[in-house]
């Protein structure tokens, strides 16, 4: 048994990292066969990433290499993600005064540097893993088998998902039949140009999931300073309660609110079969309970035509409307008791309600009554047969100023948009029902990126 209180290491600086070896692993691996035509009777596999919190000190660092040996002994087969120790990340960013409108060699080259948090982390944690007597083996960008291969979009770069998956499958997943534990540095790419580069906000998460799918993982394990994802902010609310469960959809709804859980762009590449559990680095044992995330998102944005019938907006107008809350509750029950509800605006003297045509004449009648039952509002206005167009897609915040070019696309056929609203990663468009499949070709064209 290891006795975990007398482990000690020296933290590696960017200066040594270079002059730091390794034993290559043989250059021939076995073939990996599709996580369906396993036998049954495989170990259970994991991959646990660490945040930079949780690696914050030498005791966190101690603790976490004993919740992996732990878990090891167990049978499990794990990958291990490490974040950079603490602030480091933060450290060298300030030290390199990071500015924009650099060229991309310098972007490559503050990205070199930005790497060193995580490249010196997975040697310091590698180093205590073989202490606690794992056999570990570190991935360092600069090696022939790394397995994060991005595009040149340095400080922001794309995962290229197709060849992470082939390195995965050729130089990650044999060592788990070996006994191995690799350790990997989050956060890390390179590109295809060869060169260091950066994935950005929640890198070392997207680094997690792209191995899990990689290695066909049974679950991937998020160890950060929280027990798991709250129901708000706790900066905020003190009384924020621990969710149990959340379906990764509901996530990013709150990721594009500005709630910092895990970033948008690393669930694009959260397998849908493989679920997350999200715990806290204070806990005793990986199977420690936390929030369990579910299910998944298609990563491509596509634009669709969201209802086969047509829609209408109500617009209720009157004076400071939008601020009389009680006002659009008792408008929104009735909508609720009588249809369904697509979306809604305001302002100062008008709430536009867009619902389903087909409800019409039940529900038209009752919204008329409230108008005129309430002081603050005046009268009622209709526009029928409306086209409910849907743009999705967790890509979508990789689609800078797709706002004004829909508009713009549009405004050039001289078709009219009667509504825009942009809701959790999706962007809703009404325009005439008889113009539904031209503003459709010319949506999908701007979400391609294709000239008019």
């Amino acid at each position: 048994m290891v006795d975990f209180s007398v482990i000690t290491f020296t933290v590696i600086t960017t200066h040594s990292l270079t002059n730091i070896s390794e034993n290559r692993i043989s250059s021939a691996v076995q073939t990996l066969h599709p996580p369906s035509a396993r036998n049954e009777t495989k170990p259970r596999r994991i991959v646990v990433k660490f945040g930079g919190s949780s690696l914050a000190d030498k005791e966190r660092i101690t603790k976490a290499a004993k919740l992996i040996s732990d878990e090891f002994n167990k049978g499990t087969r794990l990958v291990v993600v490490v974040s950079a120790m603490g602030k480091m990340t933060d450290q060298l960013f300030s030290l390199v005064n990071h500015e924009s409108g650099e060229t991309s060699d310098k972007t490559s080259d503050i990205d070199d540097v930005l790497s060193m948090g995580e490249r010196t982390s997975v040697r310091v944690f590698s180093t205590v893993l073989k202490r606690v007597g794992l056999d570990a083996k570190y991935f360092d960008p600069s090696d022939p088998d790394w397995p994060i291969i991005t595009d040149d979009q340095y400080s922001n770069a794309n995962p290229i998902l197709e060849l992470c998956l082939q390195k995965v499958r050729e130089h990650v997943d044999p060592l788990l039949s070996r006994g191995k534990v690799p350790v990997i540095a989050g956060f890390v790419g390179r590109s295809t140009s060869g060169r260091v580069s950066t994935i950005g906000r929640g890198g070392s998460d997207t680094t997690a999931f792209i191995l899990a799918k990689g290695i066909g993982a049974d679950e991937v394990v998020l160890v950060t300073d929280a027990d798991g994802i709250l129901s708000a902010d706790p900066k905020l609310i003190q009384n924020a309660k621990k969710l149990n469960r959340i379906d990764v959809s509901t996530l990013i709804g709150l990721a594009d609110s500005g709630t910092k859980f895990i970033h948008r762009k690393a669930l694009r590449y959260k397998d849908r079969e493989i679920p997350v559990r999200v715990i806290s680095h204070r806990k005793e044992s990986l199977d420690a309970e936390g929030t369990i995330i579910t299910g998944g998102v298609d990563s491509e944005v596509e634009v669709t035509l969201a209802s086969n019938t047509p829609s209408m907006s109500v617009t209720v107008a009157g004076k400071g409307i939008s601020e009389n809350p009680a006002i659009m509750t008792v408008i929104a029950k009735e909508i609720k008791n009588n249809s369904a509800l697509y979306g809604l605006s305001a302002d100062f003297y008008s709430i536009i309600f867009y619902v389903p045509q087909t409800d019409q004449e039940k529900l038209l009648g009752k919204v008329h009554e409230l108008v005129t039952s309430q002081e603050e509002t005046l009268a009622m206005a209709v526009q029928r047969d409306l086209a409910f167009l849907r743009i999705k897609g967790v890509g979508l915040e990789d689609t800078p100023g797709i706002i004004g070019k829909i508009s713009t696309r549009l405004e050039e056929r001289r078709i009219n948009i009667f509504g825009m609203l942009t809701l959790a990663s999706s962007i809703l468009v009404f325009v005439s029902w008889k113009e539904k499949e031209e503003a459709l070709n010319l949506m999908k064209q701007v979400v391609k990126g294709e000239d008019s």
